[in-house]
């Protein structure tokens, strides 16, 4: 694989951030293997995709979950030899504890992971502008953050995969306006307050889901394809449960998984992002090549 950690300065942010970018590099040739066979040991003959100028790959933004960063991702997963073997690019932003929202403390995340960075990625990056061929998938906050940003900017990408997402974005305003005004948050984590708002503005506000979903629906705006995956022993397993029925009342078709045994760890996260990269995305692994 080929694996970079990318830094530059984001107009939307207002500071360098760091994104790490994984290309499935090891199956490909820099000539045709089946016209070359000179001093070649025989494994290096068989067919295998080549190097080719202007080439693409579908392209999967895989976000982190909360108090990560970039890299652990990489570290605490596989995911590296997951893509690999699934022919697609990587991309991951660091956004530590930013819920990847249009936070009110300033800062519009959600307007760098949808707008900014799919363009920087695709100037600067072998990325499909496809539709088709972009997907967002995220564990635990990341998880949120894919299934929010998807519901927010369908135009974006065509599946979204929420592993473990059971904090932040939901399409149901009440339940948000509920958790703002509890004493949970705001005794363990007040920078969800400062993110998502005061309760008596959120409704309607930048991050509530459930209008975006009616608006898209009276447009006829097809919506990604989502996934939402929650093991049967994870805290946040009452919450998401709860979205999902939600999202089905809303009318959006949404698959989800309950693998029984898992909590809300790296051995589930691991796990599941090799099963949407193998199994749930509709991946072509192969390179997209120009015409």
């Amino acid at each position: 694989m080929g694996i970079m950690r990318f830094n530059y300065r984001s107009q939307t942010l207002g500071y360098y951030v760091d994104i790490t970018v994984v290309l499935p590099t090891d199956e490909l040739s820099y000539f045709d293997p089946t016209k070359e066979t000179k001093n070649l040991h025989p494994n290096a003959l068989r067919p295998r995709p080549v190097y080719k100028p202007g080439m693409k790959f579908q392209t999967v933004y895989l976000i982190h979950g909360g108090g990560d960063d970039d890299t652990l991702t990489y570290r605490y997963t596989n995911a590296e030899r997951y893509a690999q073997r699934n022919q697609v690019m990587l991309v991951t932003p660091c956004i530590p504890n930013s819920f990847g929202a249009e936070a009110q403390f300033g800062i519009p995340y959600s307007t760098f992971l949808t707008e900014e960075l799919p363009v920087v990625i695709r100037s600067l990056f072998p990325s499909s502008c496809a539709r088709e061929d972009n997907f967002i998938m995220g564990y635990a906050m990341g998880g949120n953050v894919a299934l929010g940003n998807a519901i927010m900017h369908p135009e974006v990408y065509s599946a979204c995969v929420d592993i473990s997402g059971g904090i932040g974005y939901t399409v149901r305003t009440q339940t948000m306006v509920d958790e703002l005004e509890g004493d949970h948050f705001r005794t363990r984590f007040p920078l969800f307050l400062s993110t998502f708002g005061d309760s008596k503005s959120f409704p309607g506000s930048k991050n509530d889901l459930a209008p975006y979903v009616r608006k898209y629906q009276q447009e006829g705006v097809k919506l990604p394809d989502f996934t939402v995956i929650c093991g049967s022993k994870e805290f946040i397993r009452p919450r998401v449960e709860g979205d999902v029925a939600a999202m089905r009342e809303l009318g959006i078709d949404v698959n989800y998984i309950c693998p029984e045994g898992y909590d809300h760890d790296f051995e589930m996260w691991d796990k599941f992002i090799g099963v949407a990269l193998d199994e749930i995305l509709p991946l072509k692994r192969s390179p997209i090549y120009p015409d």
